[in-house]
């Protein structure tokens, strides 16, 4: 095979949630290399982010979900997929996309599609493959991985500009949420004394301590289960609108009074439910809004 001949090929086909699933298991077991779903509605306005949350029943898949199966290029693919449907008693399925994908050196591949991230000309977020393009700014090394936070998500830079605007020397700081630890690297950069990074998921733990290491700042990690007591200057949770609704009450009390609290992974349509969960004990506001995402903050009452 010559290097401009394609070595996989990528079978792609819409299917209903309640067949996606069922319909990459089967694939898996007649001949694809691997097999992923994703939101067919992804990059338009009906896209619908779907992660695991304390408090809440797993959801199911995307109403319209897109099936990627990888097969070597020699493969057989329609007699793979028919197999497959027949296997789970479907009697046709629609026809899919097929792309062809050469062989490539997939490690540069991947690490050109993430350049260092700006924000506010104050703080840049900078992949190790990087030299960072702001001696003067604050530098977060911080590389893809599997934890939520990178800085390419509205969300996460809604949050880095709140605590780039509050945070001061010696303050304590909460992140409840933590993922890749982005936020609170951040923080104890910008000179909090005492940094906590909660998160539900031990794999996000990890990360977020290796992030830690790597950038030379200490952080606290917790599971949630075991977030540690007493209050903090600064609480910040970007995670989604049901889970802030659920913890409304440990997240809010969370913050000492005359502290400030900042919540985002907000849709717009969403904040007046958010706001609500919240009033019993901080009065929220919105305090920005990127690409349909918003941040809500406040101030518990002294």
């Amino acid at each position: 095979m010559s290097a401009a001949e394609p070595r996989w090929l990528n079978v792609r086909l819409t299917a209903p949630a309640e067949l996606a699933e069922r319909l990459s298991e089967a694939l898996l077991t007649h001949g694809a290399l691997s097999v992923g779903i994703e939101d067919a509605d992804a990059g338009t306005p009906a896209e619908r982010p779907q992660f695991g949350e304390p408090g809440l029943h797993p959801e199911r898949l995307w109403e319209r979900s897109v099936v990627l199966a990888l097969f070597e290029a020699e493969a057989d693919w329609r007699a793979s997929l028919a197999a497959a449907a027949r296997s789970i008693g479907l009697a046709q399925v629609p026809e899919p996309a097929v792309e062809p994908l050469a062989d490539a050196d997939w490690v540069r591949l991947t690490q050109s599609q993430f350049d260092p991230i700006p924000i506010d000309g104050r703080l840049w977020i900078v992949p190790s493959w990087h030299e960072p393009p702001d001696p003067s700014a604050i530098t977060l090394t911080l590389d893809p991985g599997l934890a939520f936070g990178t800085g390419s998500h509205p969300t996460t830079r809604l949050c880095l500009r709140w605590l780039l605007a509050h945070v001061r020397p010696g303050d304590t700081v909460l992140d409840y949420g933590c993922g890749s630890g982005i936020l609170g690297i951040a923080a104890a950069k910008l000179g909090a004394a005492r940094v906590v990074g909660v998160d539900i998921d031990d794999k996000a733990l990890e990360t977020a301590r290796y992030n830690a290491e790597r950038n030379g700042v200490a952080l606290e990690l917790h599971h949630a289960r075991d977030l540690p007591p007493g209050t903090f200057d600064r609480v910040v949770a970007n995670i989604l609108t049901k889970p802030l609704c659920v913890l409304a009450p440990l997240i809010a009390q969370a913050v000492r009074p005359g502290g400030e609290l900042a919540l985002s992974g907000i849709l717009a349509e969403q904040a007046e439910e958010v706001v609500a969960a919240y009033a019993p004990w901080i009065a929220l506001t919105e305090g920005a809004e990127d690409e349909g995402w918003i941040r809500l903050e406040g101030m518990r009452p002294a």
